[in-house]
């Protein structure tokens, strides 16, 4: 079970004009400090483990931020600006992962081999982004949301992607069957949203406003069901006294904003009645579960 965390300040909506670039995110309220402590806590109480993909943004204006959360857990970059996959070049992909790339390691001395693309917006359309991301040293990506979303989505997930060509391998496959990793090294490995399936299509119910809405034995049910468990939190997600943006859409409120004041509360009880992980460690304890006993 894989527990991420997309680091982003609470003004960061994908959706909305007047939140969208870089030019207009200096003059909101900095929340990011509270946040993250309050992330950070609640891994200590709980004896648990997380991947955290920071925006390049974040790190560049809070880099001491940055080097506490690496300190103990797994950086994975979430691009510089966070702007949409299918909203850009190529080369304008491939330039603002690499700066991103380049600040999360200087500022934390680690390789950064982990990526999660905004609003998961890889759409097969955009498989192209996964060469990018490995020729610049990225192992595992989790950009793959299994149905349609806001901002992009696959439905189906990995099943119904013409891989050919991709240097894709499904995490999931590979918990089945680690040789594939020695058989197939030189592949991202995928870790897409987990779901669950209600009348053949695939249900988020575990991450983000998902999370937040979601009644929480239904939560816990589905993830005892589930053979692949990955969940995404905000930090925004667990802030109940964040301001309203001025201006938001009725649909854009109820997805921010419903479910504040009992996220922190729920999560605290996912973390308790389950034992999650980082993505790292995950793999690790894969292959080293293949590794043969020697005998003294």
């Amino acid at each position: 079970m894989i527990l991420t965390f997309d680091i982003e300040e609470w003004f960061h909506l994908l959706d909305f004009d007047a939140t969208r670039s870089e030019l207009q995110w200096d003059s909101y309220e900095i929340r990011i400090y509270d946040n993250v402590e309050r992330l950070l806590r609640i891994l200590d109480e709980t004896n648990s483990r997380a991947t955290f993909f920071i925006i390049g943004w974040v790190a560049q204006r809070y880099p001491d931020l940055v080097r506490k959360i690496a300190e103990r857990y797994q950086i994975g970059t979430h691009t510089m600006n966070h702007q949409l996959v299918w909203q850009q070049s190529r080369e304008d992909f491939r330039n603002d992962v690499v700066s991103s790339i380049h600040l999360l390691e200087d500022i934390t001395g680690k390789p950064v081999e982990c990526f999660r693309a905004p609003g998961f917006s890889i759409r097969e359309s955009e498989l192209w982004a996964l060469d990018i991301l490995y020729e610049n040293g990225i192992r595992y990506d989790s950009s793959i949301f299994p149905a349609k979303g806001s901002h992009g989505g696959i439905p189906g997930g990995l099943s119904n992607l013409q891989r050919e060509g991709y240097i894709l391998l499904d995490f999931r496959k590979l918990q089945q069957s680690p040789e594939l990793l020695q058989q197939h090294p030189e592949h991202i490995i995928e870790f897409p949203i987990s779901s669950h399936k209600i009348c053949g299509k695939d249900l988020v119910f575990n991450g983000g406003g998902y999370f937040r809405l979601m009644p929480y034995p239904l939560i816990q049910r589905w993830s005892k069901e589930s053979a692949y468990l990955l969940s995404y939190i905000h930090p925004r997600d667990l802030d109940a006294s964040q301001p309203m943006l001025p201006g938001l859409p009725l649909s854009r409120r109820f997805k921010s904003y419903v479910g504040l004041k009992s996220a922190e509360s729920k999560l605290r009880k996912y973390l308790s009645d389950f034992q999650f992980t980082d993505i790292r460690t995950a793999v690790e304890a894969i292959l080293n579960d293949q590794k043969p006993n020697h005998q003294e």
